[in-house]
């Protein structure tokens, strides 16, 4: 097939040399690429039981098909690993010229095994010497950007945090702490650059779909995003009694109209910007009145997103504007995942409150010196590095029950009682708590169900927006372009055709949607997950809201268990919520997971 290369790259990091290892047809048909060819290599490299943070966990950078025709929003790669925070698999994606340039190099996936004996760069398939161990991954990128397109750790991966990102060109592959895999590799960065190209079969028609595909993401199906971006969610979800507040406490923020991007956007230095080869322009970057520490203020500016403004304002119960951009800044310029970090600091906040943690931080107060303190690993914030499951752990008793997380990972922006489907999606996200891999808040938003009350309808949408979320990350594109497809499997399955020369249905990638699913579901049973994990916090299951405007809401655990019954169910799963044998052994057969092993498809092309 065009659009793939047929090959990975496997790169030993303690031997310092690389093997290219073909892909079958059948493999990449099955999965695509993204997460779903990510996932698929998890299974091949990773051994069973393996600590993500040891050298024996794989860390993979995956391409796809369409990157590189120019259909817009294509310019993205996803990372695929252990997660260290998790202890399940996790994937996260980033926008960057790094897919382009990453998928020139003729792979289509980089997989890195061992660990560097020194701080170290990855240019372009050599080990260097690092230059900019201690420095940001902006500063990193600046320092190799004569090599190629970087992907590089900042200091909070360098130590280890469980809940540290991978950053390029300023977009980050934020969740699930790929970039402490990163650092526990002593890998600092990913250098890629090349010049070999991937042929379309049918160039003409992919121009044609490509236009047509830009002109609808020029318009309405995605205004929201280019007039303010997603930080327009604030003001709504506050409307909607579904803001997280005070770590989970309420679900209605006094101070969200001063966080209101529409207020911004008339008070403060407001530009646009777009991530590579997008038309979208969902980028929205606001000035603000940064401290130094000599007490002098100058004007900086900041892409704000509604994740990151929720997570470091109402959550945490702070509402200066200034503070909450200077830390999403913050984050990004240490390497943090916003959520995370967002969410453990409200959970410790709370702890502090309930006289369970002296000396830790407060609702309201500054974060920014805690932030510098997870990432150093200094003081408390060694502990808080930990994310907030292990941190709970530590401190006994019934802090798990407050502690913000599904499966080690930190819940998102929306409030599961007042959204009900989402708290389905939530608690069922193999990568944990999660609203990238389920749009099942899309349901909730619509006269679809009742978001007060879930119920067995909310089974079917949790299911379809996970498969639709699936297909778009194996793709890889931008899920704010998911509104332009009229029919994102007939669509995707025309481009996929046109690009590859081979024939895709619709039915073709719905299959792949629901295989990556179960490859995904599959992975983390073999690494020991069972049906109790698919839950979210006690308190979101036995306490009501008690103010605001979704006042009285209740999520009961008899509720979420019968919506999580009829998931296992739609998915075909067993009762206990395990892909069956008879599953397994067609995953198998279909990609070829057990018989055949990797020696049997190294090639002759080394890569020293």
């Amino acid at each position: 097939m065009q659009g793939f290369h047929g090959k990975y790259l496997r790169y030993d990091l303690s031997r310092r040399e690389g093997r290219v290892v073909e892909l079958d047809e059948a493999v990449l048909r099955g999965v695509l690429g993204g997460v779903g060819l990510g996932s698929f290599l998890l299974h091949e490299e990773a051994p069973v039981g393996v600590d993500p943070l040891a050298p024996e966990a794989p860390l993979i950078f995956v391409f796809s098909p369409l990157v590189g025709t120019g259909i817009t929003t294509s310019a993205k790669f996803a990372v695929v690993a252990k997660s260290p925070l998790t202890n399940r698999i996790c994937d996260a994606l980033a926008s960057s010229h790094f897919a382009i340039d990453g998928k020139r190099m003729g792979y289509d996936a980089i997989v890195f095994v061992g660990a560097c004996d020194a701080p170290s760069d990855w240019v372009r398939g050599e080990l260097r010497p690092s230059v900019s161990w201690g420095r940001s991954a902006e500063e990193t990128g600046r320092a190799l950007r004569s090599e190629g397109r970087v992907a590089a750790i900042g200091i909070a991966g360098e130590n280890r945090v469980r809940y540290a990102t991978i950053s390029s060109d300023g977009r980050h592959a934020g969740r699930g702490g790929l970039g402490a895999v990163m650092g526990a590799k002593r890998l600092k960065s990913v250098v890629v650059a090349g010049d070999i190209e991937t042929s379309s079969a049918d160039p003409e028609r992919v121009s044609a779909l490509a236009l047509a595909l830009r002109n609808r993401a020029n318009g309405p199906a995605t205004a929201k995003y280019s007039q303010l971006g997603t930080i327009g969610n604030m003001l709504t979800f506050d409307r909607l009694g579904a803001l997280p507040t005070r770590n989970f406490q309420q679900s209605h923020f006094e101070g969200a109209e001063a966080l209101a991007g529409e207020r911004w956007q008339g008070e403060r230095r407001h530009r646009r910007a777009s991530c590579a080869h997008c038309t979208i322009g969902c980028e929205h970057r606001f000035g603000y009145q940064a401290k130094g520490k000599d007490g002098d203020a100058s004007t900086r500016e900041v892409r704000a997103e509604y994740e990151s403004l929720f997570a470091l304002g109402p959550l945490c119960g702070i509402d200066d504007p200034d503070e909450v951009l200077a830390a999403s800044q913050r984050c990004d310029e240490l390497g943090l995942d916003t959520i995370s970090a967002g969410g453990t600091l409200a959970f410790a906040m709370e702890c502090g409150d309930r006289g369970e943690l002296e000396g830790g931080p407060r609702f309201g107060e500054s974060v920014l010196g805690w932030l510098d303190q997870i990432a150093a690993r200094e003081g408390l914030g060694d502990r808080l590095a930990l994310g907030s499951r292990r941190f709970a752990e530590e401190l006994g008793g019934d802090a798990i029950d407050r502690a913000p997380q599904v499966k080690g990972m930190e819940l998102p922006g929306y409030e599961p009682r007042s959204l009900q489907t989402m708290a389905l999606g939530l608690a069922v996200g193999t990568r944990g708590a999660d609203h990238n891999r389920s749009g099942a808040y899309e349901a909730d938003f619509s006269d679809k169900v009742d978001r007060l009350h879930g119920d067995a309808r909310s089974v079917a949408h949790a299911i379809e927006s996970e498969d639709r979320a699936a297909l778009i990350d194996s793709l890889v594109l931008c899920k704010f372009v998911r509104a332009a497809f009229d029919d994102l499997f007939e669509e995707s399955a025309e481009l996929l055709t046109a690009v590859t020369g081979e024939s895709f249905k619709a039915i073709d990638l719905q299959g792949a949607a629901a295989r990556i699913v179960d490859l995904r579901k599959a992975f983390n049973q073999r690494e020991g997950a069972g049906p109790k994990e698919d839950t979210l916090p006690k308190r979101l299951l036995e306490e009501p809201l008690r103010s605001g405007p979704a006042v009285g809401a209740r999520l009961p655990a008899r509720r979420l268990a019968e919506m999580i019954e009829g998931y296992y169910a739609g998915r075909g799963w067993t009762a206990e919520g395990r892909v069956s044998k008879k599953r397994l052994a067609q995953l198998a057969d279909e990609l070829g997971l057990a018989p055949r092993k990797r020696a049997d498809r190294v090639t002759n092309e080394d890569v020293q």
